[in-house]
């Protein structure tokens, strides 16, 4: 990882790869506390979008955005792409069940994981990894992810390319 991202990412989980979650189910890797996460891309590769995303139809919303909409979007110097919590308020989700939602979301079932959506046009989405850290009891999950948007977006000017409102 380059400095920028250590520097957002420096106390979170080793970085897994999507790939082994979407086909091993490794989610025991994964605590059941609240927290955050983060997705990566560690490729010097020129990104590749696909037309149409392979994100589920939750509620048969078409998940896919245009090619155009993620070129604007897309920041080419950086790994971080998406910065999701779970825990936040009265919600009793976890990062393993969040988590899972979201590679649910991304192997095409139809469940209610919008954000990050943009991750799922991806053409080497499968390539990616995951990296978080559970929040503890007296932090809000929300307030942790919006620092870590704030840290990104002095950096590099606006949110990841994943993240559609701050």
């Amino acid at each position: 990882m380059n400095n920028k991202t250590s520097d957002i990412t420096h106390d979170f989980s080793d970085p897994i790869p999507l790939q082994v979650l979407s086909v091993d189910k490794a989610y025991d890797l994964i605590p059941k506390e609240k927290g955050v996460y983060i997705i990566l891309r560690d490729s010097s590769e020129p990104v590749v979008f696909l037309e149409e995303s392979v994100g589920g139809h939750f509620k048969n919303q078409d998940p896919t955005v245009s090619i155009k909409v993620l070129s604007k979007k897309w920041i080419p110097d950086t790994e971080i792409l998406y910065i999701g919590q779970c825990g936040s308020g009265i919600s009793k989700g976890t990062l393993r069940s969040r988590i899972k939602q979201y590679m649910d979301f991304g192997n095409g079932k139809p469940v209610g994981h919008w954000g990050g959506r943009y991750i799922w046009q991806i053409s080497d989405h499968k390539d990616l990894f995951i990296v978080f850290k559970a929040v503890p009891d007296d932090e809000d999950p929300r307030e942790v992810e919006q620092e870590l948007i704030y840290r990104f977006m002095k950096v590099y000017g606006d949110l990841p390319f994943a993240n559609t409102n701050k």
